[in-house]
């Protein structure tokens, strides 16, 4: 047992003199050590340190300074708050600082998860003379695609959520409220969030009453104004500053995760494009069956995938953080650069992502024109469409498909009993088909609105009729060429749509079905498409809108399946 000191509010100088506040935990010896740093808006306190994934007692006793500091303006910390912001130049000038202590050897990690690895990204686009390596987990490539939006859609539950229940409510403290002041009004929060979660949205969303008081949550009103993947967005997007970052980085992250895309898109980008040799070289990545939580919990929704698919991160950074900042040949750079858990099969080794010997299959869209619900007659096979009738359903704003779990595995057969959700299904496979990488649907549709959305999901159809969605996404309608430069539909227009619903990977077995959903709404993961033109965040009407799907010659809608083949 090591003897450690700990050192609680430790002003931590930014560039425009604002305090930000740090624990530092370090080993009681005198000397130099390396140092690893988390910076979290959710806290520094011990009840935050634990959902972090490293806990900073082991790591000072491992010798290790432990540096956790709340970003600006949350918790100790001096400032304004505003999500991403200030994140670079701040992540810059605290790797810095850490260098500069006399506790330090000068070397510089970083760790966390969610905003936590945000907060890493950030700052390693910043590029530190002192960060060595991060260890991002759980968190996203961009926060317009992939955070606040996708597809064009605003990811209503989790950004309303995230803002009020995690951002805040912590921020009624700095109001000067009594606690049975700020009691009150966090109840006031959580009981408009629960009615927003369980009636329509509020509309229109820019009015949503919900985080106006007292400014407690300004940004968000910012994001719904700046719809658009524009220069709001870019100056902060990680994907789009690959090539500043200079640090080999672990990136970790979960089929069922929150930010899906993230962890492999930073991993693929960064070995292409990172500033170094060494950063691009240095990128690993790791992906398990796990949501939004520590990978230590391998229960995603109603399923269980036993406990060979859990892993102990702790040991997993210690390791890497014990090569890079410490120089021990503990062989951890000498594995392969991928590690997947495939679900129905288990963990494999690869050398690179997406798959090499990937074969991307399109498999087409059928039926005798009326693919609607289970009861349906929609098909799915590697057949190109023919001369076929359309499908055709009526998407209503005012009655949307719902969202059948928050993260995780769930039966989504209530949802595919409905007339508005397009069902087509593979016969059940004589073979096992394993599908990993990036999935994207190619979909050939029109509108009787001027703009509307278009969802797709992915799912396994077991034997006993059990239908466990896999990934999914959405492609708001006036994006559909340019998420900067919206473009209105003509109705009764045929389109191309491009829905990316990001990546899996899934062993689909014998006797079980590939099945796609398509339809125009899943609410509220995503905000509702008015159908009226205006943009979705200003809108304070709706309309309903018959929705056309096309699977014939000239119009070949199919999903495109990144198909694993194996020897044998």
């Amino acid at each position: 047992m090591v003897d450690l000191v700990i050192e609680k509010n430790v002003p931590v100088p930014m560039r425009d003199s604002v305090l930000l506040s740090a624990d530092v935990f370090r080993p009681s010896p005198r000397g130099r050590y390396p140092v690893l740093l988390q910076r979290t808006p959710y806290g520094k306190g011990q009840a935050q340190i634990a959902f972090n994934i490293l806990n900073p007692i082991r790591a000072a006793e491992a010798g290790y300074v432990v540096v956790i500091q709340d970003t600006r303006g949350r918790y100790a910390s001096e400032g304004e708050f505003a999500p991403f912001l200030y994140e670079s130049q701040d992540g810059f000038d605290t790797v810095e600082w850490c260098a500069a202590q006399p506790w330090s050897n000068g070397k510089v990690g970083m760790y966390g998860m969610s905003y936590v690895g945000a907060t890493q990204w950030l700052a390693a686009i910043a590029a530190p003379p002192h960060l060595v390596t991060i260890f991002p987990s759980m968190t996203a490539a961009d926060y317009h695609d992939g955070w606040i939006y996708q597809g064009g859609a605003l990811s209503l539950a989790f950004s309303t959520a995230w803002t009020a229940q995690f951002l805040a409510v912590s921020q009624l403290a700095r109001l000067g409220l009594s606690l049975e002041e700020r009691r009150t009004e966090e109840a006031r929060l959580m009981q408009a969030l629960e009615r927003l979660r369980k009636t329509l949205s509020h509309l229109p969303l820019a009015e949503l009453p919900l985080l106006r008081q007292d400014g407690l949550a300004p940004y968000y009103y910012d994001w719904i104004a700046h719809p658009d993947g524009d220069q709001y967005w870019q100056r902060w997007s990680t994907l789009a500053h690959h090539d500043r970052v200079a640090v080999p980085a672990f990136n970790l992250g979960g089929w069922y995760d929150l930010f899906l895309a993230g962890p492999p898109r930073n991993f693929a980008g960064l070995r292409e494009r990172a500033a170094t040799e060494a950063a691009r070289t240095g990128q690993r990545l790791i992906m398990g069956p796990w949501t939004h939580n520590l990978p230590s919990i391998a229960v995603a929704g109603e399923m269980n995938f036993g406990w060979a698919a859990t892993l102990c991160v702790e040991d997993l950074q210690l390791r890497w953080f014990d090569y890079w900042l410490k120089e021990i040949d503990n062989g951890i750079i000498d594995e392969p650069p991928v590690r997947l858990y495939v679900m129905g099969d288990g963990w494999r080794d690869e050398q690179e992502w997406p798959l090499a010997r990937t074969q991307y299959v399109p498999f087409y869209l059928h039926s005798g024109g009326r693919a609607n619900s289970l009861e349906g007659d929609g098909w799915l096979s590697r057949d190109p469409s023919g001369s076929e009738p359309t499908d055709i359903f009526l998407y209503n704003p005012q009655n949307p498909v719902p969202t059948i779990g928050a993260g995780g595995v769930y039966d989504q057969r209530p949802v595919e009993r409905r007339l508005d959700v397009l069902l087509y299904s593979t016969l059940p496979l004589p073979e096992p088909i394993e599908v990993t990488g990036p999935v994207t649907v190619i979909l050939y549709a029109s509108s009787a609105a001027l703009d509307t959305d278009f969802t797709a999901k992915l799912v396994d159809v077991a034997p006993n009729g059990y239908a466990r969605n896999l990934c999914e996404g959405i492609m708001r309608a006036r994006y559909r060429n340019s998420p900067t430069r919206p473009e209105l539909l003509e109705p009764e227009q045929p389109y191309k749509f491009t829905i990316d619903l990001l990546v899996t990977s899934n062993l689909f077995r014998a006797g079980h079905q590939i099945r796609l959903e398509i339809s125009s709404s899943n609410f509220p993961r995503f905000d509702r498409n008015p159908n009226t033109g205006e943009p979705a965040g200003t809108a304070r009407r709706t309309q309903p809108a018959m929705q056309t799907v096309y699977h014939d010659t000239q119009h070949p809608s199919h999903i495109l399946l990144p198909v694993i083949p194996h020897a044998g």
